[in-house]
């Protein structure tokens, strides 16, 4: 299995990976930079190694809808999230073995475990609260639906 690259037809694949209880595995990178070209190829080797679980590529440029307001500061940065909880964000070495041993070591833990390290210091607390790929998710499918009550409103208005 290969990872998914996201795109707002992909959306849905990712939100039933979020609600079936599969890891999800992201990277955040930029089409234009050299170290995310030179790093798909060990985190699509990632996906094949884990296939039960789900690796994202997530383009911060073309998908800065859903997540613009992320703080990435370097790449490529890894988000690892099960569920409602965010258990890593951060950058990484361009080392995919690294992402495998902190996924594997993920796997080990009881939800009742991750639950608890969630909020365990401000840093954590943060990522459940800017980082959480379900509520981004939510956040995108409310604002679309919004936008378009607003348009038809807007069209009711000039009819009448």
């Amino acid at each position: 299995m290969s990872s998914l690259f996201l795109t707002p037809d992909t959306f849905p694949q990712l939100s039933a990976a979020l609600s079936s209880g599969k890891w999800v595995i992201a990277c955040l990178c930029a089409g234009w930079c050299d170290v995310c070209k030179q790093y798909r190829a060990g985190f699509e080797a990632l996906a094949d190694q884990f296939p039960d679980q789900q690796f994202v590529w997530i383009d911060i440029e073309d998908q800065s809808d859903l997540v613009g307001d992320l703080d990435v500061e370097n790449f490529p940065t890894i988000l690892i999230q099960r569920e409602n909880v965010v258990a890593f964000y951060g950058t990484m070495m361009p080392e995919p073995r690294q992402v495998g041993r902190l996924l594997e070591a993920q796997l080990e833990r009881s939800d009742e475990d991750l639950r608890r390290e969630a909020n365990s210091t401000p840093e954590r607390s943060q990522w459940q609260r800017e980082c959480n790929l379900a509520t981004k998710l939510a956040e995108l499918r409310s604002e679309e639906h919004t936008s378009e009550l607003q348009s038809h409103l807007n069209l009711v208005c000039r009819l009448l």
